[in-house]
């Protein structure tokens, strides 16, 4: 065997020949013959618990998939124990068992079901109230307030009779309009701080680390998912350059883990819970856009680190169910799943190609700009207005209303602007004069002003503190410019029709379809700010159905895709995961560093001796707080790696002897068995692995709970191979060891440091004059809201001061939002503790 090939191993033959950790735990469930039938019960009983407490873990740690695999197993044996009594003599299976085995096998199936009627019914409920939210701040429906103007005007074309305006003064219906979406954006940014912090953004970076087994506890609770579903029609609403197909992701996942936990399968289950996170999201982008395989395809080109064929299956039929429901819900009463759903008719020419190009390299372009500068945004706002999220969020409201009501394009809500654009000008209905030849560059200087200012608006949206997702948003910006490029294109052929180079259009036919420039600008953009390829593809055909456009969308995309990888790897989610520091190996980046693991591990290592160590000094170790785990070696100076134990498996089994009995402090603890120590001391027979006695108070014995066979690496193996490690198998730790002897370990974020350190290097950049920019910035913010806060205080005459009332916002911590408050930590009682808790 070569050195490569052997530079990485589980345990050394040393470590082999000792019982592994699943093997000791089990112990408990085979008893000698003639034990009492209490006692099974009793070690069976103490198994579950322990388990249940071992794999509690903490919240911003990561899950360590080897051990959660070993538990599992562990509870697999127990459960085959306590089904003991379904088979009949014989030992072949009885009918009980059998109905119970098929009731395990479809629990899976039965859960997903519920999960996709659940996010298709929420879905639905959503898209009514956004729009008709969206609608009543332009007028309200005279024969039933509770409509909005399409329902309200159903079947008539431009408006009619029973849609009103709030007045016939347009100044009247500026000012409501304003109103309206200032009094929206409060309530939601309230509602988020109030109760539910982690209902604010996108939440599709969060996610991502989360199935890949960050554990972020709350963020998929009980109450994010109620506020959510509330907060994120209200900021829809207001007007804010924010879309709601990305926090349906998350309130899709939401659902999931809410449901899922009332499973026991699942409850206690890592990778099973995984499988589950990865169908909801697949889910979530179903019902978004009504494509349940752009949404499976999107689970896995974006979403999910671990995709194998049966979550593929699961995330189908999850998304299926999810459509299925939100179709027969008809929430648009069109047979449509989404407002901006299409259908072409006509075909294109390969002489559009050349303007495809043109739309798709505006897609790199805008994808590269807007994550540049939404990063800076975002630095910007955390550090600077991270006490104002309520009031931000409230002013951008409000100034977004201010500007975009003049613009016909982004008075009205995104999605119906999408809608309008897409559509052909022949047979559909003609919107404020889109269609007409005389308007014709009265709309191009439109759309061009609605495609930059968009573009601002979801720079400094993006990342305020309510619901807010950024697919929609980009998709809108990319269909105005390609309705621009459309309307332009057909300008030019009807200057030139007889021109070579339109000698494929048809005389008396419409040669030039601006929708589709449209539909494939939206395609584009939504490409450039996420970074994927083919699910978009998949997401706009289903969007059309027309199989002729599959071809020109995948050369826009394809265009997208290359001019974006010029300025850099990775979507505004991945960027969004580096910027909040999440510990996060993407398996889309290849790195060649060219050093061994060496160069990146921590060397000075506390590590604990397999004896010698007294009950005070653990316990002293726990308090400080700074290690997640302990390797175990045989001694200080020898340095022979024995085995790991993690810091919740030992808080655990210290807490579990003092519950049993009194404990010196100056206790001996072992990490090994004692017989191993003493080889002639007298064997004693078989006990319940989770009691403690005939042992004396002066020791205890933890060799149990250690785990003898950690992933270990050799110090030479390259850093590139230990990352590939991390991301397949999944440790929390991996431990550098040579000849057997401990020399330091590694873990994912020492990866990423050094990750870091090279492309900073490679890249260097000089921040100071971004610093001192934003501090010019923040200087003349806070000078602006003085002179507002005086003059207001003035005109008032002393009975209205802004600035005390802002300062008191700011600094009075959020109803439930404390640093003690359960709506922070994520352990609502009505949820039953967190949702990683058991991971």
């Amino acid at each position: 065997m070569n050195s490569r090939s052997s530079s990485f191993s589980f345990p050394t033959p040393r470590l082999q020949q000792r019982p592994s950790f699943s093997a000791r735990l089990s112990s408990a469930v085979s008893l000698e013959q003639g034990s009492a039938a209490a006692a099974s019960g009793v070690a069976e009983h103490q198994i579950d618990e322990e388990i249940e407490e071992i794999k509690r873990y903490e919240d911003f740690t990561t899950i360590d998939w080897v051990q959660d695999a070993a538990k599992e197993q562990i509870r697999r044996k127990t459960r085959r124990k306590e089904t003991a009594g379904f088979f009949e003599r014989g030992g072949h299976a009885g009918w009980r068992y059998r109905l119970w085995e098929s009731y395990e096998a479809a629990q899976g199936w039965i859960v997903v079901t519920l999960i996709g009627a659940a996010i298709g019914v929420n879905a639905a409920f959503l898209n009514i109230i956004t729009e008709w939210l969206s609608d009543v701040k332009l007028g309200y429906c005279k024969t039933a307030f509770y409509l909005n103007e399409s329902f309200c005007c159903w079947g008539e074309d431009n408006g009619c009779e029973d849609w009103h305006r709030w007045s016939s003064l347009p100044p009247i219906n500026y000012l409501l309009y304003i109103m309206f979406a200032t009094i929206f954006a409060l309530t939601s940014a309230n509602l988020v701080r109030s109760f539910a912090p982690y209902a604010a953004g996108s939440g599709i970076s969060e996610i991502k680390c989360i199935i890949a087994g960050f554990v972020m506890k709350g963020f998929l609770g009980f109450w994010t998912l109620v506020i959510k579903s509330v907060a994120l029609p209200l900021a829809i609403a207001s007007g804010l350059s924010v879309g709601k197909e990305g926090p349906s992701v998350h309130y899709a996942v939401c659902t999931g883990n809410v449901i899922s936990r009332l499973f026991e399968k699942y409850k206690r289950n890592a990778s099973k819970t995984r499988e589950i996170l990865s169908a909801c999201a697949a889910a979530g982008v179903a019902v978004a856009f009504g494509s349940p395989i752009g949404g499976v395809l999107f689970s896995l080109e974006e979403m999910s680190s671990y995709f194998p064929l049966k979550t593929m299956w699961r995330s189908y039929f999850c998304a299926l169910v999810a459509t299925a429901v939100l179709a027969a819900m008809n929430p648009f009463r069109t047979g449509q799943l989404v407002m901006f759903q299409v259908h072409y008719d006509r075909s294109w020419h390969f002489f559009e190609v050349l303007f495809y190009i043109i739309i798709g390299i505006f897609g790199g372009l805008y994808g590269a700009f807007v994550i540049k500068w939404n990063l800076r945004a975002q630095a910007f706002r955390k550090k600077y207005l991270t006490k104002y999220a309520i009031l931000e969020a409230t002013l951008l409201a409000t100034g977004t209303a201010i500007i975009c009501y003049p613009n016909m394009f982004l008075r009205i809500d995104m999605t119906e602007s999408m809608e309008i654009l897409f559509l052909e000008c022949e047979g559909a209905e003609d919107y404020n004069g889109l269609c007409d030849r005389g308007n014709r560059w009265k709309m191009v200087i439109s759309l061009t002003f609605a495609t930059i200012l968009r573009i601002f608006l979801v720079i400094i949206s993006y990342g305020c503190k309510v619901p807010a997702g950024i697919f929609v948003p980009s998709m809108a910006i990319g269909a105005s410019f390609g309705r621009t490029v459309g309307i332009l294109v057909q300008a030019l052929h009807e200057a030139y029709p007889t021109s070579v180079f339109f000698a494929a259009c048809e005389p008396d036919v419409p040669c030039i379809t601006p929708g589709t420039y449209a539909f494939l600008g939206a395609g584009a953009a939504l490409s450039g700010i996420m970074h994927i390829t083919v699910s978009v593809v998949v997401i706009m055909f289903e969007l059309t159905g027309a199989l002729t456009y599959i071809l020109p969308t995948m050369i826009v995309v394809g265009v997208t895709k290359a001019v974006s990888e010029l300025f850099g790897k990775g979507g505004i989610a991945d960027r969004m995961i580096w910027f909040n520091g999440f510990p996060f190996l993407d398996n889309k980046e290849d790195h060649t560093f060219g050093v061994p693991v060496s160069k990146v591990m921590t060397s000075d290592v506390v590590a604990l001796p397999t004896t010698g160590l007294t009950m005070k000094n653990l316990e002293k170790l726990l308090r400080e707080d700074k290690y997640q785990g302990f390797p175990i070696v045989e001694d200080r100076t020898s340095k022979i790696l024995v085995g790991y134990i993690g810091r919740t498996e030992l808080r655990y089994a210290i807490d579990r002897v003092k519950r049993e009995r009194s404990i010196n402090p100056n206790a001996v603890c072992y990490f090994t068995p004692l017989t191993t120590l003493n080889p002639s001391a007298p064997t004693t027979p078989a006990t319940p692995a989770t009691t403690f006695d005939g042992m004396a108070s002066s020791s205890v014995d933890f060799s149990r709970f250690i785990d003898p066979t950690p992933v270990t690496a050799h110090p030479r193996l390259p850093l590139e191979t230990v990352m590939e490690l991390f991301r397949k198998i999944g440790p929390r730790v991996i431990l550098i060891q040579y000849h057997g002897k401990l020399t330091g370990l590694v873990t994912v974020k020492d990866c990423l440091k050094y990750q870091f350190k090279v492309e900073a290097s490679e890249n260097p950049r000089d921040d100071r004059h971004i610093i001192e920019s934003q501090e010019q910035l923040w200087g003349v913010i806070k000078k602006s809201a003085t002179w507002i806060s005086d003059k207001v205080h003035h005109v008032s005459r002393g009975r209205i001061r802004i600035g005390g009332s802002i300062e008191e916002l700011a600094t009075s911590p959020p109803r439930g939002a404390g640093p003690t408050s359960h709506m922070m930590d994520g352990t609502e009682d009505i949820d039953d503790g967190v949702e990683l808790e058991a991971r």
